[in-house]
């Protein structure tokens, strides 16, 4: 599977947000999408998941793929979490065959015990971000699509918590859009401006 962004541009209320982007991404690719806040990463990111429609050029899908649009797990910028439920609750309600238990041992790898199970509007942010993102990549899809998945996070969880999405991932291609490098090891990077 490949997702081809071809030649797409972005105005919004009479800004341009994004100019003549193209950008080609497949299964395995580790993509880290940087720039400053307002750059555009969040909008291409809208574009590629299809809430947005770009201003020109357009996003394909290469090879045998079964969708008319693309199959993303995806963290958001805001947590999209249900606040009265646990964070196992959380990551199984993604997959009726998985079982809050199954989510609670995912989540445990990441978090400690206590936080698994009261709910999620109790949780300190970074443990928020972390339920986020178990629930993201326990989505059936083919790609990771992450929007500053990383906030809140101290270095040394945030390469954690990158080496859980690899290893979860497998053959998915993984798109992280976040201002800078920070503590992640070297990826390719397209860098909005």
């Amino acid at each position: 599977m490949t997702i081809e962004v071809e030649n797409v541009s972005y105005t919004s209320e009479g800004k341009e947000v994004l100019k003549d982007i193209s950008w080609e991404i497949s299964s395995d690719d580790i993509w880290l999408l940087s720039g400053p806040e307002g750059s555009g990463k969040t909008a291409l990111i809208s574009i590629i998941i299809g809430t947005l429609k770009p201003t020109s050029g357009r996003v394909r899908l290469l090879g045998d793929y079964k969708y008319d649009r693309v199959n993303a797990g995806v963290v958001f910028q805001e947590d999209r979490l249900f606040d009265k439920m646990s964070a196992a609750e959380n990551v199984a309600i993604v997959r009726p065959e998985t079982s809050a238990e199954v989510a609670a041992e995912e989540l445990v790898k990441l978090m400690p015990q206590p936080f698994v199970s009261g709910p999620v509007c109790g949780l300190p942010p970074m443990f928020r971000r972390v339920t986020a993102i178990v629930r993201a990549v326990s989505v059936p899809s083919d790609i990771l699509i992450l929007d500053e998945p990383f906030r809140d996070m101290d270095d040394m969880m945030t390469k954690q918590v990158f080496s859980y999405i690899k290893e979860v991932a497998g053959h998915k291609g993984i798109i992280i859009a976040q201002r800078d490098q920070g503590p992640l090891p070297a990826l390719r990077n397209l860098k909005l401006t």
